[in-house]
């Protein structure tokens, strides 16, 4: 019984010390990092000073507009300290933002919700070339990830020019179209409920 209990004790203080790696992959909006949930609870877990994070991310960030979701990766260091790097929007914030739509499509490669020109392309693999992770690609291979990323978004990518009239057009008919299976989603959600 005796060395039941010790291989007990032994157990929990082994369990105890879970170490967790010591790098950390998160999207924080722009100029908005705050000790609150869910950032403060995940940084304080890890050792990080969370004030003191909020503050060195939103000084760096500063020059962003508020709420544009920024990449961030946190290296913590044994001493606590830590190193933060922060990457360019995400191809997908681009995307949306430069088809003029909120969100991408819920069906992939069966709804167009959006189009973009292959102006838009090479402009966005401009950006996203300052990555560190994409230094090593050619913008010719950025390129291709891009229209990649944009067929499953539900973005069209257009030779040429787009009419702006003809695009204005295009635009509406699919935020009623999106609004309307956003409706279908809430009134499944809804039926769901109350069968529980």
């Amino acid at each position: 019984m005796s060395k039941a209990v010790s291989r007990l004790r032994m157990a929990k203080k082994t369990g105890e010390k879970v170490i967790h790696g010591p790098k950390m992959r998160m999207t924080v909006p722009a100029g908005m990092a705050t000790p609150g949930p869910p950032l403060g609870p995940v940084l304080g877990q890890r050792g990080v000073n969370v004030a003191q994070f909020c503050k060195e991310f939103n000084e760096r960030t500063q020059d962003i507009k508020e709420m544009i979701p920024i990449p961030t990766r946190v290296t913590v260091h044994p001493d606590r300290s830590f190193s933060i790097e922060i990457t360019q929007p995400p191809v997908t914030y681009f995307l949306k933002q430069a088809a003029g739509i909120p969100r991408g499509t819920m069906f992939p490669g069966r709804d167009i919700v959006g189009k973009v020109t292959l102006k838009h392309i090479y402009e966005i693999a401009m950006i996203k070339s300052q990555d560190r992770a994409n230094q090593l690609c050619t913008l010719e291979e950025l390129c291709k990830r891009i229209i990649g990323t944009a067929r499953t978004v539900g973005i069209e990518v257009v030779k040429g020019d787009l009419d702006p009239k003809e695009h204005g057009e295009f635009l509406e008919r699919t935020r009623e179209f999106v609004e309307k299976q956003l409706q279908e989603l809430r009134e499944q959600r809804e039926a769901k409920v109350l069968r529980t």
